[in-house]
C-alpha cells in the first residue's frame, strides 16, 4: 500500500503546470464541473448562485492544514456563510485516479461533512489559472456573491487580519 502511495503522489505532481498568482477579485468564477464526496455532480459557481458562498480551494494535500485553520477560524467567529472545500488537481494522472484520491479524501473526512467538499478534476487546470497556484499548500479562499463574482480573495495563508477582512464582507 505504501509503493502505491508512492506511486500516486509521483503521479499526481507530474503533469503539474506553474501559473502566477492572481488578483481576481471583481471577477467571475469560471465555471467548473466537481463531484462532491456524496458522489453528488456540481457546477460551480452555478449551483452556488442566489447565495454568497466561500470556496476554500486546496491544490495539494498540504493546503489542508491550511484550510483547516479558516475552518475553525470561521467556527470559533460563529462566521455563517456556506462554506465548500474544493480540492482541485490538474492533469490526466489525477483524473485516471480519481476514485482512489476521492476514497482516500472519504476515509478522513467525517461522512456528515462529504456534502461540503467538491473535487475538481476535469477542470483543475481552469481554476488554478484562474487563482494562480503559486505557493500551493495556501488555500485560495475565494467569497462568492449571489451572481457568482469573486467579492474577496485571498492567498496567503490563514491569520486574523484575513479573516476580518473576510468577515467584513460579509
Amino acid at each position: 500500500m505504501r509503493y502505491l502511495m508512492i506511486i500516486a503522489s509521483l503521479l499526481l505532481t507530474a503533469c503539474s503546470s506553474s501559473y502566477p498568482n492572481q488578483a481576481i477579485k471583481g471577477q467571475v468564477f469560471p465555471s467548473v464541473e466537481g463531484q462532491t464526496l456524496e458522489k453528488q455532480a456540481m457546477i460551480l459557481p452555478d449551483d452556488l448562485k442566489g447565495q454568497v458562498t466561500l470556496l476554500l480551494v486546496g491544490y495539494k494535500q498540504d493546503s489542508q492544514f491550511d484550510i483547516d485553520r479558516w475552518l475553525i477560524g470561521l467556527d470559533m467567529t460563529q462566521t455563517r456563510v456556506p462554506v465548500f472545500e474544493v480540492p482541485t488537481i490538474q492533469g490526466l494522472f489525477p483524473r485516471m485516479f480519481s476514485t482512489l484520491i476521492d476514497n482516500g479524501m472519504r476515509s478522513g473526512i467525517p461522512k456528515p461533512l462529504w456534502k461540503g467538499v467538491v473535487t475538481v478534476y476535469k477542470d483543475g487546470e481552469r481554476v488554478q489559472a484562474f487563482t494562480g497556484n503559486e505557493q500551493p499548500n495556501n488555500a485560495r479562499v475565494v467569497l462568492l456573491n449571489s451572481q457568482g463574482t469573486v467579492i474577496y480573495f485571498h492567498d496567503q495563508g490563514f491569520s486574523v487580519d484575513a479573516l476580518n477582512q473576510l468577515r467584513s464582507q460579509l
